[in-house]
């Protein structure tokens, strides 16, 4: 009996490794359905029970989904932003083990506007800057990105055209904010939003708003987009001390 029991670790061990190998290097994509159990078990020469142990295994890592009847299918890769914190995209796309890359689909440069003065709570018209761009993970559309920088407080981004880096890391360490606010909302794509996500229009997606704030006064209004399933919003707490 003990034999057989270290052989069926070892074996559990064998097909845990060659299974999580396979979706580590990307042999087996997201949304790939592995073979179903008892084709693993007649491939591995086990029993289905040892098969099951391992994708219990792997389900608990959060590398694979399972569905009754439908099969185990891996696991499309979830960022999380904590809600409270000024995360940067490219950061967030790394931590996924992916390729980030950015495209800068338009900047136009104007003066402030009525919505303009709504969303950043600016009291006077001053110039600005609008941005529209695409963050991408691994090739695919990860983040649409809508931007408006208040060139009034930060004069330096109308010399900057924003192609090359994206804004957010740039304003961070171009003007040290004072305070920021987060709002957090589920939409259905526009049809440019779709368009720019490759997604169908009508998808859900997470939006998170950010205006950020400076002693000089409203710095920026971010709007960031995401397709639901790829994104995930953490926030951690602690209890309050009386």
């Amino acid at each position: 009996m003990a034999n057989g029991n270290g052989k069926d670790a070892t074996l559990h061990q064998t097909i845990l490794v060659e299974i999580e190998g396979r979706i580590m290097s990307g042999e087996w994509q997201p949304g790939f359905r592995l073979p179903f159990e008892v084709e693993l078990a007649e491939h591995y020469g086990c029993s289905r029970m040892t098969v099951n142990k391992v994708m219990t295994q792997l389900a608990k890592a959060g590398l694979i989904e399972r569905h009754r009847r439908a099969g185990s299918f891996v696991t499309k890769p979830r960022a999380q932003s904590a809600v409270l914190e000024l995360h940067d995209i490219e950061t967030e796309v790394k931590s996924l083990g992916l390729p980030y890359s950015y495209n800068l689909v338009s900047r136009k440069e104007r003066r402030s506007n009525a919505e303009d003065r709504r969303l950043m709570e600016l009291a006077d018209a001053t110039p600005m800057i609008e941005l529209l761009a695409v963050h991408r993970a691994g090739g695919k559309p990860f983040c649409v990105e809508e931007r408006r920088i208040n060139a009034g407080v930060v004069p330096e981004a109308t010399a900057t055209d924003f192609t090359v880096s994206a804004p957010g890391g740039w304003l961070i360490a171009q003007v040290p904010w004072s305070a920021a606010e987060n709002r957090i909302q589920a939409i259905t794509a526009s049809a440019e939003i779709a368009r720019l996500l490759k997604q169908p229009r009508g998808t859900a997606c997470l939006v998170v708003e950010r205006r950020t704030w400076s002693h000089a006064g409203p710095v920026t209004f971010v709007r960031l987009t995401y397709p639901g399933d790829s994104h995930t919003l953490v926030a951690r707490f602690t209890p309050e001390h009386r």
